[in-house]
């Protein structure tokens, strides 16, 4: 490892290939810089209107060549938004492509739109052909316009439709403030730049700016905020750089259940250190500049010791990175938070904890029941079934284990499951108490397995048997017999429900 010394943790170099890699695209997304650019556009349909008058936008200089023009493309030439347009009546040759920037053609017959694209790929010049993919080297996506803040999206031609639906979604939660925000990003730029900032430095002032812009979007960023801005920038500037830790919760699994502030905490960070409870989807919402390295505690295998989690997050933040350690669920639940907070506050690192959803709210989620039902339960309590050793923790409550009004959860149960429940039938727990259990809770591959408190064993073998996998949560308590998924057999039910009764 070569930003520093700490032993490096297990699966580093595989977690790098894995999650520092992009999937595949089907089109690579750029911006064309066409301002006083020549673009030759062949056609004179509406369609070849809208294509002018988004490029005429642009900034281009726009020269349209058909026989004949549609009123539209006629009222254009005369109010150009920006580039000129330039009406030539007579069909379009191949001289004419020379040295342009883009070559777009509205035609509708074939033959002649593979002429054109042959054309174009023959002066060396990107085409597009409306509505023509096969003879088309970029398309013009879905646009949501906050301009200098430009957001294009593409389906590759798959579902214009959908693409048009996701623009309007993205409409919706854009501010038009924001076009102020990056106007004001754009013509501050060069001040930032004449400070001379290191790249810490110059990331430190955008994200406080982004910041005030996300706080106060429809507000006009004022020359005081500006100077604001820029006077903390120059007195940090001889500051030596400090890094931190942040201990975020990634929740259960599903992306969407992360925090606002999470996500944003993630999107700034340098470095991110997780588990293998941590979904990949999760992973995929971090910067994607930062460097991900997998740090074991993945339960039962080979993992990095707490020692060397804790030597690596200070030793990355002590030379000025922003290390997020990110937990499935909620760090400050069985994750271990303490010992990582005090490691950092020995080393006078700035520490902070985003809290996330726990496992156990992730799983009520999907059982769609409430953990505290008034008809069944009057506590709520968290347990792990996992000790330092491995082992069913020697100190567990089992009276509290065994009290019918009670919602239990077990985090980390696969091993000692069969312990646990016979310890607390034995203090009088009725082994008829509905049970399930939860692999991967709010993940697609997610499974909800059934039982009672007696019978899970055997149908915790049965389902990893047939390929369970991913984190395991248990549930019981007479709540969850009212879980929208919990089937049990006839039979069994039935004997839960009188033994409920029985006990008042």
């Amino acid at each position: 490892m070569t930003d520093s010394a700490s032993p490096t943790p297990p699966g580093e170099r595989r977690a790098r290939r894995a999650s520092g890699r992009m999937d595949p695209l089907a089109r690579l997304p750029v911006f064309f810089a066409l301002a006083g650019r020549r673009v030759v556009l062949a056609g004179g349909s509406e369609a070849a209107a809208w294509k002018a008058e988004l490029l005429s936008a642009a900034g281009a200089r726009v020269e349209v060549i058909a026989p004949a023009f549609c009123e539209d493309l006629v009222e254009l030439a005369a109010a150009p938004p920006d580039g000129p347009l330039l009406l030539i009546a007579r069909d379009w040759t191949p001289a004419d492509l020379d040295g342009a920037a883009l070559a777009i053609g509205a035609i509708e017959e074939d033959e002649e739109c593979a002429r054109f694209a042959e054309a174009a790929r023959h002066a060396g010049v990107p085409v597009n052909v409306v509505d023509k993919p096969a003879f088309c080297d970029f398309a013009f996506g879905a646009i949501v316009n906050r301009s200098p803040l430009v957001v294009g999206i593409s389906t590759d031609g798959a579902a214009p439709v959908f693409g048009q639906a996701v623009r309007a979604k993205i409409e919706a939660v854009i501010p038009q403030g924001f076009k102020r925000w990056a106007e004001a990003a754009r013509s501050w730029r060069p001040a930032v730049s004449a400070l001379a900032l290191s790249y810490q430095g110059r990331r430190g002032f955008w994200e406080r700016f982004t910041r005030a812009a996300l706080e106060t979007p429809e507000a006009e960023p004022t020359e005081a905020l500006r100077e604001s801005l820029l006077g903390r920038a120059e007195v940090e500037r001889s500051d030596t750089p400090q890094g931190s830790v942040a201990l975020v919760g990634a929740g259960p699994g599903d992306p969407e259940l992360l925090t606002l502030k999470a996500v944003r905490v993630l999107q700034s960070a340098d470095v991110v250190l997780y588990d293998d409870l941590v979904a990949p989807a999760v992973l995929d919402v971090a910067r994607r500049e930062a460097r991900k390295m997998l740090v074991g505690k993945t339960g039962y295998k080979a993992s990095c010791k707490q020692d060397d989690i804790n030597a690596l997050m200070v030793s990355l933040a002590k030379q000025g990175k922003r290390v997020v350690r990110l937990k499935g669920g909620d760090p400050m639940v069985f994750g271990r938070a303490g010992e990582e907070i005090t490691a950092a506050r020995n080393a006078g690192l700035p520490v902070e904890v985003v809290p996330g959803i726990t496992a156990a709210q992730g799983a009520a989620s999907r059982l769609t029941t409430s953990l505290t039902h008034r008809d069944h339960a009057r506590r709520l309590q968290f347990v792990t079934a996992h000790a330092r050793d491995g082992k069913l923790p020697r100190d567990l409550d089992w009276q509290a284990l065994a009290d019918p009004a009670a919602t239990t959860v077990v985090y980390m149960p696969q091993r000692t499951w069969g312990e646990l429940a016979g310890k607390a039938i034995a203090a009088g727990l009725d082994p008829a108490t509905p049970a399930i259990a939860l692999f991967s809770a709010t993940r697609p591959e997610e499974r909800q397995i059934p039982a009672t408190v007696a019978t899970l064993q055997a149908a915790l073998e049965a389902a990893v048997a047939d390929g369970a996998t991913g984190p395991c949560l248990v549930l019981f308590g007479h709540a969850i017999g009212e879980a929208s998924a919990f089937a049990l057999p006839r039979e069994v039910a039935e004997e839960a429900e009188k033994a409920h009764a029985a006990q008042g």
